[in-house]
């Protein structure tokens, strides 16, 4: 079967290694990139821009996707959302718009338009405060952060959505961690990484007890492929399934100790006397393990830990103050704002006279 596959939110940091893995998995397939294209400067890779793999790149805003673009396509994996509890905090009505209620609206659409499979980039954080008990899809959900809610929300009004011709799969994926040509440092694992390459120092700002389960960026693009050929046969026409693999399942302590293996003389530090962190879930994948068990996970943490080590090395990585970087997504809007770039609800502050429909100016072919 040919695909034409629709990819939001691809000029982030999961998107580079979901488009390189879906022209692997399907060279015949055409496939179209849609992003507003904040982090685009955000590259980090030293080879091909991440978007040549493309049949064409959108420029445009998923608050307002045209029609028009869904005209044929066969998958939409939805990845674009504001993409992180601090983010979240800050902009929290603009991550509803954008997390939810676009989602939702492009769900709507993409099933008016004949749409056979919608892919949404869910999340284990909405189990929130979890204890130490493996959470299932079944367990109680207790979204902490905006962006939490925001996750629980679509997937509560993507469920009545599907059917036999609309099979919809929330993948609630672990916390993404990994090289990207659009590497983020403002996740767990990489910025302890980074801290240990920079400074030689990792310092916890809790107790280090926390859990948290973890998954590869190209693990993920292996779950997306997954998700758009799953039948409604396998799993059913709504499913939510938690996305990653058992043994991935770390205290955030045990996440820098690794890292300080890997990167002898690592210093770590924790803060004994910091208030919880209430954001502690550990994560059962055997759901995923079923009924995906060729797309299982093949990323270990030691191996994940020695290539983020040698890709900053490689590239000459020595900055200590990188949280103060375009490596940290929320400082790239907050340039982009003290810039003049951006307004408060994250559209870019272009006179109305160069804000024309996407596909009008927005669209390169690059095949």
């Amino acid at each position: 079967m040919s695909h034409r596959i629709l990819i939001t939110g691809n000029m982030g940091y999961v998107g580079p290694g979901v488009v390189q893995h879906l022209r692997r998995t399907f060279p015949g397939a055409e496939l179209i990139g849609y992003d507003l294209g904040f982090f685009a400067q955000c590259l980090t890779g030293n080879g091909r821009l991440p978007e040549s793999r493309l049949d064409r790149q959108v420029f445009g805003d998923v608050r307002a996707v045209p029609a028009a673009l869904l005209a044929g396509v066969t998958a939409v994996v939805h990845l674009a959302a504001i993409s992180n509890d601090p983010m979240g905090n800050l902009y929290e009505d603009v991550t509803m718009a954008i997390n939810h209620r676009a989602g939702v609206v492009l769900a709507r659409q993409a099933k008016a338009a004949g749409v056979r499979s919608f892919v949404f980039a869910s999340s284990c954080s909405i189990y929130g405060e979890g204890g130490n008990d493996a959470k299932t899809e079944d367990s109680a959900l207790n979204p902490l952060t905006a962006y939490a809610r925001s996750k629980v929300a679509s997937e509560r009004d993507l469920a009545p959505l599907a059917d036999a011709d609309f099979v919809v799969t929330c993948l609630r994926f672990a916390t993404a961690c990994g090289w990207s040509d659009r590497l983020r440092l403002d996740l767990v694992l990489n910025d302890f990484v980074a801290s240990a390459v920079a400074s030689g120092e990792i310092s916890i700002l809790s107790d280090g007890m926390p859990w948290r389960p973890l998954i590869h960026v190209r693990d993920m693009a292996r779950a997306i492929e997954w998700a758009i050929g799953r039948p409604a046969t396998h799993g059913g026409q709504f499913l939510a399934i938690n996305t990653g693999s058992d043994t991935w399942n770390y205290r955030v302590l045990a996440l820098a100790a690794a890292v300080a293996v890997a990167l002898p003389g690592t210093q770590v530090g924790v803060n004994p006397a910091a208030a919880p962190d209430r954001r502690s879930y550990r994560v059962d994948f055997s759901l995923y393990r079923q009924l995906a068990p060729d797309h299982q996970p093949q990323h270990t943490l030691a191996a994940t830990i020695a290539e983020l080590q040698m890709q900053l090395v490689a590239t000459g990585f020595r900055d200590a103050a990188f949280r103060t970087s375009h490596l940290m997504r929320l400082r790239t809007l907050a340039t982009l704002r003290d810039q003049g770039e951006l307004t408060e609800d994250l559209t870019w502050a272009a006179p109305a006279a160069q804000v024309a429909a996407p596909t009008e100016v927005a669209t390169m072919s690059l095949a």
